[in-house]
């Protein structure tokens, strides 16, 4: 007889998503660990109990303790879903940008700047409005349309003055006139599975700030450029944020390596949770090939 399975799922607060997930792993009566990020702890000389693993999903909602614990995870040899290497880039929009600059994907024309004088001048050359954004953050939180220099040079001194590392880099992109929404991809391995439009008559269209989901049809083009994205940094269970802009069509926006979903499977009617459940036991069985 087959040996069975021990999977695991780290997460840090149980939201209705890691519900999904739970009921999916036991509908599929797969052995099941759940792993709060709030009370785990690692000796690195000794994996122990956590050797007892064959897969790791990973939903913690706090960016540094989950690519920390994917790290240590990962340096023992146990596969995790996604991997650091995926988070590491994925959570660090610099490092976004970056790999898809490599993979020769479109995105918006982004500028960076590493201390505030250089970064008005930045702004300044980019031309009003830009869209300044934290390096690390989700759920559109502290997003700034700067409109003027007079934004600018606030908002700039704000940064300065809260000293943390996330504010030291000024990561600044081009402000683009979307028809009132974003496209969400939801990519499993080299498929692009399903996606909404996120609509909002504010500038922000993130259903944590109020966007309404709407289904969205993949085309052809849509698959291609959210796979390759998906690629691009690594590969797994991701979603692609994509931009419409009027002249230069499809750019991607923003990768999630741990996306929230609780409007993207009631609107579109698939079940994410079990598409992720099962490739996470495809993966624990070495069925698919995972970047570590």
């Amino acid at each position: 007889m087959a040996e069975r399975l021990r999977l695991g799922v780290l997460f840090s607060r149980v939201r209705v998503e890691e519900k999904w997930i739970f009921a999916a792993l036991e509908q599929r009566g797969v052995d099941y660990e759940r792993l709060d990020d709030r009370k785990v702890f690692f000796d690195l000389e000794y994996p122990g109990e956590w050797q007892q693993f064959d897969a790791i999903l990973e939903r913690s909602i706090r960016y540094s303790s989950g690519l920390n614990i994917l790290r240590i995870l990962n340096a023992w040899g146990i596969p995790t879903i996604n991997s650091a290497k995926v988070a590491e880039i994925c959570g660090d929009k610099l490092a976004t940008s970056a790999a898809l600059k490599q993979a020769g994907l479109p995105q918006p024309r982004t500028f960076l700047a590493f201390a505030p004088e250089a970064a008005l001048e930045a702004i300044e050359t980019m031309g009003y409005p830009v869209v300044l954004k934290p390096v690390v953050g989700s759920w559109g939180r502290l997003l700034a349309k700067v409109n003027d220099r007079d934004a600018a040079e606030a908002i700039l001194e704000h940064k300065s003055i809260l000293g943390s590392v996330q504010h030291s880099v000024f990561y600044i992109q081009e402000y683009i006139k979307k028809p009132g929404r974003d496209i969400r991809i939801f990519v499993v391995g080299d498929q692009a599975v399903t996606a909404i439009y996120r609509k909002s008559p504010h500038w922000i269209t993130n259903t944590a700030r109020g966007g309404e989901g709407e289904v969205c049809q993949i085309t052809p083009e849509l698959a291609e450029i959210s796979v390759k994205a998906a690629q691009a940094v690594g590969g797994g269970v991701l979603a692609i944020d994509i931009l419409e802009h009027p002249d230069h069509g499809y750019l991607i926006n923003e990768i999630n390596h741990t996306m929230e979903f609780h409007t993207l499977a009631p609107i579109t009617g698939v079940d994410v949770a079990g598409i992720m459940v099962d490739y996470l036991i495809k993966v624990a069985k070495r069925e698919v090939e995972v970047s570590i």
